[in-house]
């Protein structure tokens, strides 16, 4: 079951917003003004187009924060998230000249008492005409990629100084409640037994109680039993390896090697001009290839040069006026596939330019030290003999770092002593916290004999194609151990009624079929990382999903991440509240 984006998460998620906020507010031959926060603004952006707002009559999309011109005519859509900063806001628009006609105002999440009583006691509450709840607190990445946009929350969780960890976690919650409940789904909720922190258990109980209480208010006719879908929740230190190797598939290699921001990738024209491109599902190019080894989308770049140079040459003189009058009806999506296919070739040879340069030498003591063994299969029984290559090359500090990393993550932690000398060796004295830190997830660095309890996880027998890309990432086995029921973790308050993720059967409740419904025909599987996901463990559920065909696996966290951001993540543990470091300057990455 290819679940394309059409079919996705952002489908679902529109479909929700057009069946509560534009519906709920919607009259013939009335426009209406959109007020988003920064939220909900992403939220929307992931999931539709400005157009798609207009055609439901929406004219104008406007920045609650910002400065805005009264139109005291118009009706006004309040999308936005429960918190103090966002109902002030909402309630100053209506204080002394009110600047629009009415309001529908609709919280992406349970709005607190006191923020509902504020409201209500104002000037603003006789402009009211709706006030909802709908419940979609988190980003549709990708068809099968959720987040929440709350990279701090892996400090919050993680740092051993926080001070919001609870609060944190009930948030999280929150917005995995909604997840559920936009999906329609009442899942068994499992996590990660004999992990060496807490956190994921901790979430995992919060979510059963969130979720068992949401269906309990609910008072519509939505099922109130347990549907066959799991939801699996694992602390990052489940695998501390895929999100530090340079990994060689085409989405993971460039959000790596190359500084794309908010999925914004700029790049220089064949002419020299300055361009830049959104990476998302609405590129149907970037779809097919992000999780291609870049080798077999090297390999597809002459024929996009080839069509993209056929594109530019003088049309033949016989062409007549109907056949031009096709051309002409063709241009505009013509031109977009012309587009997309020369950013991706610029795309394809930027990441093969960083990788020529120095991490292909990189790649194969990488994949040697994750792996535990070389490509003909034999054991690495000296570890330290294969990092030795990349401490005396002239490489990047973030790359040596990753290779140490490596090094202690297959030994399942060093002596003190090796620690201090590799640190010496990568010059990183000062900031030792990008290694020592760890430790506060709960991985070993330091060995002691107390550290026997934390077992190499088992895996699964793989043939792989690329003597570079031999690592599988830890949660694709967890997935399909999940889905063949072999899976021995826990259940927070029982299992699904009636689990079938490897059958190809409806395992459905019986209740009105839904959108989501009509392209699946298997259990769902949720998972949820506790501290980011990366992108090799977001190209698993796509894999997952594809061989099983009749099991759907979507895959999310607070954020996604990279593996230069995870670094900075966890040095950030140690430090000061407010106190942001980048001590490395980004350039002498590779």
């Amino acid at each position: 079951m290819a679940v394309g984006p059409e079919q996705g998460l952002r489908k679902v998620v529109w479909q929700k917003i057009k069946d509560t906020i534009i519906e709920d507010s919607k009259k013939a031959g009335v426009w209406k003004v959109l007020i988003l926060d920064q939220f909900t603004t992403r939220l929307l952006s992931s999931c539709c187009k400005l157009s798609d707002l207009m055609s439901e009559r929406i004219t104008i999309v406007e920045d609650l924060f910002k400065s805005r011109e009264p139109i005291p005519e118009m009706k006004a859509i309040y999308f936005m998230t429960p918190t103090a900063k966002c109902v002030d806001a909402f309630i100053a628009d209506f204080k002394n000249k009110p600047k629009y006609k009415a309001a529908y105002v609709y919280f992406t999440d349970y709005c607190p008492d006191s923020l509902f009583s504020k409201m209500k006691t104002s000037s603003c509450s006789k402009y009211i005409r709706v006030c909802k709840e709908i419940n979609i607190s988190f980003l549709p990445q990708e068809a099968q990629v959720f987040t929440f946009d709350n990279p701090g929350a892996f400090r919050s969780v993680y740092s051993p100084d926080s001070k919001d960890r609870i609060k944190t976690l009930e948030s999280l919650a929150d917005q995995i409640v909604t997840l559920c409940a936009t999906l329609d789904e009442f899942p068994g909720v499992r996590y990660k037994k004999d992990s060496p922190v807490q956190h994921a258990k901790d979430l995992a109980e919060l979510v059963d109680q969130k979720l068992a209480k949401y269906y309990e208010m609910d008072d519509t006719t939505k099922k109130k039993e347990k549907t066959p879908a799991q939801l699996l929740i694992l602390d990052r230190a489940f695998d501390p390896m895929s999100p530090i190797l340079h990994e060689l598939t085409y989405q993971a290699m460039a959000y790596d090697l190359l500084p794309i921001k908010n999925d914004t990738y700029r790049y220089k024209a064949k002419d020299g001009s300055a361009k830049e491109a959104l990476l998302n599902d609405s590129d149907e190019l970037w779809v097919r290839l992000r999780h291609m080894h870049i080798a077999e989308v090297t390999e597809k770049m002459p024929k996009l040069v080839k069509e993209i140079s056929a594109s530019k040459k003088e049309p033949d003189s016989k062409v007549t006026i109907g056949t031009l009058a096709q051309i002409m009806k063709k241009m505009p999506s013509f031109r977009k596939q012309v587009a997309q296919k020369s950013v991706h070739v610029s795309l394809a040879e930027d990441c093969m330019t960083r990788y020529q340069k120095n991490v292909d030498r990189l790649c194969r003591v990488e994949q040697d030290l994750a792996v535990g063994s070389d490509v003909e299969g034999l054991k690495v029984k000296d570890p330290m003999r294969t990092l030795l290559p990349v401490l005396i090359h002239d490489h990047s500090t973030y790359d040596k770092i990753r290779a140490v990393l490596l090094y202690i993550f297959s030994l399942n932690g060093t002596t003190e002593e090796n620690l201090n000398k590799l640190i010496q060796h990568v010059k990183i004295e000062g900031e030792s916290e990008y290694i020592l830190n760890w430790k506060d997830l709960g991985v070993p660095i330091i060995s002691s004999p107390s550290l026997f309890s934390f077992k190499k996880t088992t895996r699964r027998e793989r043939s792989q194609t690329y003597d570079l890309s031999r690592w599988t990432p830890i949660i694709k086995d967890v997935m399909e151990d999940a889905v063949d029921n072999k899976l021995d973790w826990p259940h927070v308050s029982g299992a699904p009624t009636a689990w079938n993720g490897s059958r190809a059967v409806s395992a459905r409740q019986k209740h009105k079929a839904s959108a989501q419904d009509d392209y699946r025909s298997g259990s769902r599987l949720i998972i949820f990382i506790l501290g980011g996901v990366c992108y090799s463990e977001v190209r698993s559920a796509y894999e997952v999903t594809q061989a099983i065909k009749s099991c759907e696996v979507i895959i999310g966290s607070s954020h996604i991440l990279t593996p230069i951001s995870l670094l900075e993540d966890i040095r950030s543990l140690s430090a000061p509240p407010m106190q942001h470091l980048t001590i490395i300057d980004e350039s002498t990455a590779s």
